[in-house]
């Protein structure tokens, strides 16, 4: 492809890798529509699209993606990281409207790791005095 642009977003446990190239505004995830893809989850389909909304570079630009590892919000999230990165490497001027959106910035939050002794990874076991 020519003028194709290479992008990665991460969250949680998912990665999303992003190709972007001048286009009419199609987007391709995992070999499905956006529609197909996320079904009924309405609140994530406008977290996926956010970045070309805010940008207003969602009719001029074709999107294909892959997305593997964790659930469909962290995939949705990580979608939306990579097409930011994407359209800054695309459009450099976009850089200043997605930033202040909270868009650039990988969203580092894991689930925290069980310890030694404790029913999860903070919960202690229940206390008997007798």
């Amino acid at each position: 492809m020519a003028n194709t642009i290479y992008a990665t977003g991460k969250r949680k446990a998912s990665i999303a890798k992003v190709w972007l190239t001048p286009g009419t505004g199609k987007m391709t995830i995992n070999g499905l529509s956006l529609d197909a893809w996320l079904g009924g989850l309405e609140a994530k389909k406008l977290r996926v699209k956010q970045p070309l909304v805010v940008s207003k570079l969602g009719e001029s630009v074709d999107i294909v993606a892959t997305t593997l590892g964790g659930g469909f919000g962290g995939q949705a999230d990580a979608l939306r990281h990579g097409i930011s990165k994407a359209l800054v490497a695309f459009n450099p001027e976009v850089k200043a409207v997605l930033k202040p959106e909270g868009m650039m910035t990988r969203d580092s939050r894991v689930v925290e790791r069980k310890k030694p002794g404790k029913r999860k990874a903070r919960r202690s076991r229940q206390f008997s005095k007798r």
